[in-house]
């Protein structure tokens, strides 16, 4: 059983960038993923991470202004985002899987409880 557990959400300002963290358990490494979902909204792809890091696949609505890594040595995947705006406010998961890197939310086993970002106009 693979646990996550996301951190680096919060209240930003609108222009602000952040940073979000996801750190996994387990002895191997797992390609991991994104996903957001908005107040009243469905959980939306976000970004991926190959199990090396090396490829990525992101939103093509938020390629622009986010970035994916991983840090093999912590055990931990990054989400970093620039010049925020209300849009951004959601809950945040991070997902992994033992397959592949995938888009779909059904193709990740496990799942984080999520961190909230909220976006201050």
């Amino acid at each position: 059983q693979v646990q996550l557990v996301e951190s680096g959400g919060g209240l930003v300002q609108a222009g602000d960038s952040l940073r979000l963290s996801c750190t996994h358990s387990g002895r191997g490494f797992y390609p991991m993923a994104w996903f957001r979902q908005a107040p009243g909204k469905d959980r939306v792809f976000v970004g991926a991470i190959n199990r090396s890091g090396v490829n990525r696949e992101y939103s093509g609505s938020l390629r622009d202004r986010i970035t994916i890594s991983r840090d093999k040595s912590k055990k931990t995947v990054y989400l970093e985002m620039i010049n925020l705006d209300s849009s951004d406010t959601a809950v945040y998961y991070c997902a992994a899987t033992n397959e592949f890197m995938s888009r779909w939310d059904k193709d990740y086993e496990y799942w984080g409880r999520g961190t909230q970002v909220t976006v201050s106009s």
